[in-house]
């Protein structure tokens, strides 16, 4: 770890995540860079701009999100509403695993409000899964803000103890973000969001633009919004684009329909096809696969994977 650098920009870093801290402060920070990650998400499924770059805001905003949480599973963060982009999900893990997927009933308006885009019944959703069968912890409230980072700001506003702030930018080559989180004192309480450091740090961070978070490395971006703070700049780590599904999971979610349907879906089509709507892989069950699910206790179709 180092000193957050204060000269010109250096080479742009590619999909890493840093740690930081202003120290003295009680504040400290998530800075992020997806770039093949990002690609590997639009490589998958073609979007309009303004669903590409909510997606993408959404994508570096989970992965902030989950490097500040200590757990061993996923977080997930779903918008849905009834507007023309009515989901945008994207999970990240601790391993610095991300995905994520829009869904669109038709083109939302370039100019369009988030109201107009997402619906105005829209609601922000973050889940914590443990991953290991454990409770899953859900949080949710109503979508409100004319950005996705002052929607999440609200989020973290009514759900979090610790005040929590986002920055997002996103466009057709990479998804960038910053997340600055207040830290509790040596008695537990968290940190004011009327404290003096508070309120410094999230009125220097305000003054970042979308060219900047996307445009220049981590060590520059902070020594221009910090210039007169102490900078602690941790070691990045990778983020990578990678899907959790298997044939096993497409089985479980399978088994879990009930054997009524899946016979029904076997008559009607002969066979069940399964497509992962993250990565595009397609699991194909046969009927004598399909058959072996209905069997008590078996949780996995016998023969070799046939995915697609």
């Amino acid at each position: 770890m180092s000193d957050a650098g204060m000269g010109a920009a250096s080479a742009r870093e590619a999909d890493t995540l840093h740690r930081f801290m202003l120290e003295n402060t009680g504040v400290r920070g998530e800075w992020v860079h997806l770039d093949q990650a990002w690609q590997a998400v639009l490589e998958r499924h073609p979007y309009p701009p303004v669903v590409r770059d909510l997606l993408g805001q959404a994508c570096a905003a989970v992965t902030l999100v989950a490097a500040t949480l200590k757990f061993k599973g996923s977080l997930i963060l779903q918008v849905t509403g009834s507007g023309p982009l009515h989901m945008l999900v994207a999970q990240a893990d601790g391993q610095g695993h991300l995905r994520g997927v829009a869904r669109y009933h038709e083109t939302p308006p370039e100019d369009g409000t988030l109201e107009a885009i997402l619906g105005e019944d829209a609601r922000v959703m973050m889940t914590l899964d443990p991953g290991d069968g454990g409770e899953r912890y859900q949080g949710v409230v109503e979508l409100r803000g004319q950005t996705l980072a002052a929607a999440l700001d609200g989020y973290f506003e009514q759900s979090e103890q610790l005040p929590t702030r986002v920055w997002l930018a996103a466009d057709g080559q990479r998804a960038a973000g910053m997340l600055l989180q207040g830290l509790p004192d040596d008695s537990g309480q968290p940190l004011s969001r009327d404290s003096e450091d508070w309120n410094r740090a999230t009125t220097l961070a305000a003054t970042t633009t979308a060219a900047e978070l996307l445009q220049l490395d981590a060590g520059s971006l902070l020594g221009r919004l910090f210039a007169e703070e102490r900078v602690r700049l941790f070691d990045g780590s990778t983020v990578e684009f990678h899907c959790h599904c298997s044939r096993e999971r497409v089985a479980t979610t399978l088994q879990s329909l009930g054997v009524d349907e899946i016979r029904s879906i076997l008559a009607e089509q002969g066979r069940i096809e399964v497509t992962c709507e993250f990565c595009n892989a397609q699991y194909v069950f046969d009927a004598v696969d399909a058959e072996a699910l209905c069997r008590p206790g078996n949780a996995q179709p016998p023969g070799p994977d046939t995915s697609q």
